[in-house]
């Protein structure tokens, strides 16, 4: 989590060196906490399609 209480979305793929910055990130973390945004951004790459920073 950044100071002013956004969070940085990023990814890097399997074996990559780089990391990415998923579009719409920086969030605000939701009031379930840092793990339920963790588990959401899993979720939307995972469905496929285009990922965005859940808002």
């Amino acid at each position: 989590m950044q100071a002013d209480g956004l969070a940085a979305v990023t990814l890097q793929y399997t074996g990559a060196e780089e990391w990415y910055t998923l579009t719409g990130s920086p969030v605000d973390v939701p009031a379930e906490g840092l793990q339920h945004l963790h588990d959401t951004v899993l979720d939307k790459i995972g469905s496929g399609g285009e990922a965005r920073a859940p808002r």
